[in-house]
Order: structure tokens, then C-alpha cells, then sequence
């Protein structure tokens, strides 16, 4: 596969200079994180549903959805994707069990 986060994240910055007329992209992004962030939210819950009724096929939409609203979430947060892949090659060098104690989040 060669389509990456990082080809969808570029793919997102260059489409947010466009016209909000037209593109979705430009619009979410003109009309604030909040905005952003309630539709990523709005996909999250999709791709539980499609998950848990065991829907493959809207599962891998849903999931297509999350990591685009993601990364347009983070955009318009000023957050780089480049920051969280960083965060999250920090988080790797140990054991999952062991970096959820390290931030006080032990298991339930």
C-alpha cells in the first residue's frame, strides 16, 4: 500500500487554502475546531456502530472517515501529525501496560 497518513495529512493542508465553496476540507476547517471536532466525533460513533454490528464494509468507511476527520481535527487544533507519530514512537519503546502506568491511566 502507498497511500500514507502523511500523503492524506498533505493532501488536507494543501486543500485548506482552497475556497469553502469548493472544498468540504476548507469548509470544516473555516468553520472552526469546534466544528471540526463534532464531526470527528460524529464519525467515531459511526465506526462504533459499523464495528459492533460487525459491518466489515462500513467499518473500513467509517475508519477512512475517523483518520480524515482526524487529521482535520488536528489542523485546525494547530496540532502537526508529525507531533503525534512522535508521541506515539515515544510510546512504543515500552510496553503498553507499562506507559499507561507512567501517565497514571493503569488499567481498570
Amino acid at each position: 500500500m502507498s497511500f500514507t497518513l502523511e500523503a492524506l495529512d498533505e493532501r488536507i493542508r494543501l486543500r485548506a487554502g482552497a475556497d469553502p465553496a469548493e472544498s468540504y476540507t476548507a469548509k470544516l476547517l473555516s468553520e472552526g475546531v469546534e466544528r471540526c471536532a463534532k464531526k470527528f466525533g460524529e464519525e467515531a460513533s459511526e465506526i462504533i456502530i459499523a464495528s459492533v454490528t460487525r459491518d466489515r464494509k462500513g467499518t473500513e468507511g467509517e475508519a477512512s472517515d475517523v483518520l480524515y476527520h482526524l487529521l482535520v481535527l488536528l489542523r485546525a487544533a494547530g496540532v502537526p501529525l508529525a507531533d503525534v507519530m512522535a508521541q506515539l514512537e515515544r510510546r512504543t519503546a515500552q510496553s503498553g501496560l507499562a506507559e499507561k502506568a507512567s501517565r497514571g491511566k493503569g488499567t481498570p
